[in-house]
């Protein structure tokens, strides 16, 4: 082989053999016994495939490694993602959609009591609601690993009847969690968990974090116009549709709790740009801000600080009114119930 393509193609042939050890380790059935063996295999046939070219055995070299690859890769696409399979009780049900106009009713609301990670009351709910009493959109971040990550929530309110508080429903992308797994990010690009949707209430999908698991959660309040607030709850019905009757990966990077909400929203608000903060989502209150999409006139410190609401959260606990108290002080939230946005 040409010196100057031994390098490129030393580099290529170590890199793809990297992800197959990993693809390997994630998704290959069996034990970690029977994974390490297929691995360790890989590794030494790898590295002769290296050492054999770096002293000149060159096409007979690529061709036996590229047909490997190929059924390798040929494996690789043929793992299908599925909606049954035993699943943790916290995703153990689909959000399933029925629409009558403005009317929806949502069955498999989760609304979970949770004393610790493992000791929670289950319950699922079908709850109904009505567009055009539809009024706020909040995101909510929630950091379990340092400043740039965070899990990304988004929660819509209803006016309420007759003055009463709004009504707040909380949407979550996210993995499916089979019985017994747990959240691997370096898994999660090597289709190890399907994609979930899930509808919940704050007192269980934002409390669990603030209260039990100990995560820092921060609520923003989002300035949408009011037919862009309504787009955006019919894109998180039209995506539980399109998860239940085709199953789709969870990925990283490109399928995740941040990027697929923008891939909704940019849908419904042209020209919003592409940004590292989608990426890095615990920095998507910047990406928002600089959007023009919170408070106005708040700085971000500020609204940063007031948007906590860990220490009202452990003070509500259990609270009915769990959702009004953690908006407590939050800008561009008024201490009043909003008026339902007209249906457009």
């Amino acid at each position: 082989m040409i010196g100057w393509l031994l390098v490129p193609a030393g580099m290529l042939l170590a890199l793809t053999a990297i992800w197959a050890g990993l693809a390997l380790w994630y998704r290959l059935p069996g034990g970690n016994a029977t994974r390490g063996v297929v691995i360790a295999i890989w590794v030494l046939f790898a590295v002769a495939a290296l050492v054999l070219l770096w002293r000149g055995s060159t096409w007979y070299v690529f061709a036996v490694y590229a047909v490997i690859f190929t059924m390798l890769l040929a494996w690789w696409h043929s793992l299908r993602p599925s909606n049954d399979r035993v699943w943790a009780d916290d995703v153990a049900r689909s959000l399933i959609v029925e629409r009558d106009g403005d009317h929806v009713t949502l069955h498999n609301v989760r609304d979970f009591v949770w004393r610790t990670r493992d000791d929670y009351d289950v319950r699922w709910q079908t709850r109904r609601y009505d567009l055009a009493r539809l009024c706020s959109v909040d995101a909510i971040l929630s950091y379990w690993t340092g400043p740039a990550i965070a899990h990304t929530l988004v929660s819509f309110g209803f006016a309420g009847n007759h003055g009463d508080a709004p009504d707040y429903l909380t949407f979550s992308l996210e993995i499916r969690k089979e019985r017994g797994e747990r959240y691997s990010p370096l898994g999660g690009f090597f289709r190890k968990y399907e994609l979930d949707l899930v509808a919940a209430a704050e007192r269980d999908i934002v409390r669990v974090r603030s209260n039990v698991r100990g995560e820092d959660v921060y609520l923003y309040r989002v300035m949408l116009p009011p037919d862009e607030i309504r787009s955006l709850f019919v894109a998180y019905l039209d995506e539980a549709d399109a998860l239940r009757r085709a199953p789709r990966w969870y990925n990283t990077a490109t399928a995740n709790c941040t990027t697929i909400v923008f891939q909704m929203m940019r849908r419904i608000v042209s020209g919003l740009p592409l940004d590292y903060r989608l990426l890095l989502s615990g920095y998507l209150p910047e990406y928002i801000h600089a959007a023009g999409g919170l408070a106005p006139g708040v700085d971000l410190e500020t609204l940063r600080r007031a948007g906590h609401i860990n220490g009202r959260a452990r003070l509500a606990d259990a609270d009915p009114a769990f959702s009004q108290r953690i908006r407590d002080g939050v800008p561009g939230i008024a201490s009043t119930s909003p008026a339902p946005i007209e249906a457009g």
